[in-house]
C-alpha cells in the first residue's frame, strides 16, 4: 500500500473527548491535543475540530497538510453522515464532511470510530499483514472493524461491524441501545462492572467491594480490575465468568467471518493475558467444528488510545 509522504490529520471524536493528531506515513504521532467534546451544538463541534486541528498543525510546524480523517462514535452512512449518535446527539443528520471541509480548507473523510481504530491496527498495529481479520474494541461498550481482503468492510449502507449489537440472549441484561441481551450488555467494561455489583450484593466479592470503598453501587470495571491486580480470588472468579461472555462473541464472529487473526483493543486490554488467556481457552467450547479448524490467534492491539486518531489519519490518505 502506497502512502503520501505528507502527514495527515486524524480526529477521534467521542462523547467525552475530542482528540486530534498529526500522523506521518509510518504511523508516528507528530503532535496531538485532547479537548472536551462540545456535545450541545453541531457548529460548536465543527469549530472545536477546526480549532484543535489548527493548533496541532501549529505545534508540529506543519504547513503542507491537505487531508483530515474523522472517526466518530456514531452509526455513519456511506456519505459520512451520522444517522444515530447516542453519545454525541448533536451530530445526527449533520453533513460533517462538508462542514469540516469548509471550516478547515482540507479534504475530509468520515467514518465510524471503531472502523478507524481497526484501520489503525490494520496498517500500523497488531493486524498488519492480515488479509482477513477482526478488530474488537472492548471498552465501555463494544465496537469493531471487519477486515476482508485487506480492506475495512463497511456493508451496503456503511453500517457494518456493529458487532456489540447482535443479540446473544433475548432475556439478558438491557444494552445501552435499549435492546436486551446484546453482546455489549454481556461482555463490555460496563458488563464487567455489573457482574461485580451483582456479586458484591450477594456477598461474593469482598475484595472488589473494598476497592469500591464498601459501596455496592460504586462497583465498576475499574474496581474489578483493581482487585484483579491484587490477585483476589473473588475477582478472578468474576473474570472467569466475564471471559466466557467475551469468548461466546468471539466464537460467533469466528464462525461468521473465518478470520486469520482477532485483535482485541480498547480499555479492557489493560487486563492483558489475564483476560486474553481465558478467552483463548474458552473460544473452542463455543465454536462449531473447533477441532477441525486452525487455531486463530487472539492478540492485543498495540496502538492503545491512539488507535482512533492514527486510523483516522490513515483514512485521510484515502487508500484503504
Amino acid at each position: 500500500m502506497s502512502a503520501p509522504t505528507a502527514p495527515t490529520l486524524g480526529v477521534d471524536l467521542g462523547g467525552t473527548h475530542l482528540r486530534v493528531g498529526l500522523v506521518d506515513a509510518s504511523g508516528g504521532v507528530l503532535a496531538a491535543r485532547k479537548v472536551a467534546t462540545p456535545t450541545s451544538e453541531a457548529d460548536a463541534l465543527v469549530a472545536a475540530i477546526a480549532d484543535t486541528a489548527a493548533a496541532v498543525r501549529a505545534d508540529a510546524g506543519a504547513a503542507s497538510v491537505t487531508a483530515i480523517g474523522v472517526g466518530i462514535a456514531a452509526l455513519v452512512d456511506v456519505d459520512g453522515v451520522a444517522r444515530d449518535a447516542p453519545n454525541v446527539p448533536a451530530l445526527v443528520g449533520v453533513p460533517l464532511r462538508s462542514a469540516v471541509a469548509a471550516a478547515t480548507g482540507l479534504a475530509v473523510t468520515v467514518d465510524n470510530d471503531a472502523n478507524v481504530a481497526a484501520l489503525g491496527e490494520l496498517v500500523h498495529g497488531s493486524a498488519q499483514g492480515a488479509r482477513h481479520a477482526l478488530v474488537i474494541t472492548l471498552g465501555t461498550g463494544i465496537g469493531g472493524g471487519i477486515v476482508i481482503d485487506g480492506r475495512i468492510y463497511r456493508g451496503a449502507h456503511g453500517f457494518a461491524a456493529e458487532i456489540g449489537h447482535w443479540q446473544c440472549d433475548p432475556t439478558g441484561p438491557m444494552c445501552a441501545c435499549g435492546i436486551r441481551g446484546h453482546w455489549e450488555a454481556l461482555a463490555s467494561g460496563t458488563a464487567l462492572g455489573r457482574l461485580g455489583r451483582d456479586a458484591a450484593a450477594r456477598g461474593e466479592a469482598p475484595s472488589v467491594l473494598e476497592h469500591a470503598r464498601g459501596s455496592v453501587d460504586a462497583v465498576d470495571g475499574f474496581a474489578v480490575s483493581a482487585a484483579l491486580a491484587d490477585a483476589a480470588p473473588d475477582a478472578e472468579a468474576l473474570l472467569d465468568r466475564f471471559a466466557d461472555q467475551v469468548a461466546i462473541g468471539c466464537a460467533g464472529l469466528l464462525a461468521m467471518f473465518d478470520p486469520e487473526r482477532i485483535v482485541i483493543s480498547g480499555g479492557l486490554v489493560v487486563l492483558g493475558d489475564a483476560l486474553l488467556d481465558r478467552v483463548r481457552e474458552r473460544v473452542p467450547a463455543h465454536l462449531e467444528s473447533a477441532a477441525h479448524r486452525p487455531e486463530i490467534p487472539i492478540v492485543a492491539g498495540v496502538l492503545g488510545d491512539d488507535a482512533g486518531l492514527i486510523g483516522a489519519a490513515v483514512l485521510a490518505r484515502g487508500s484503504v
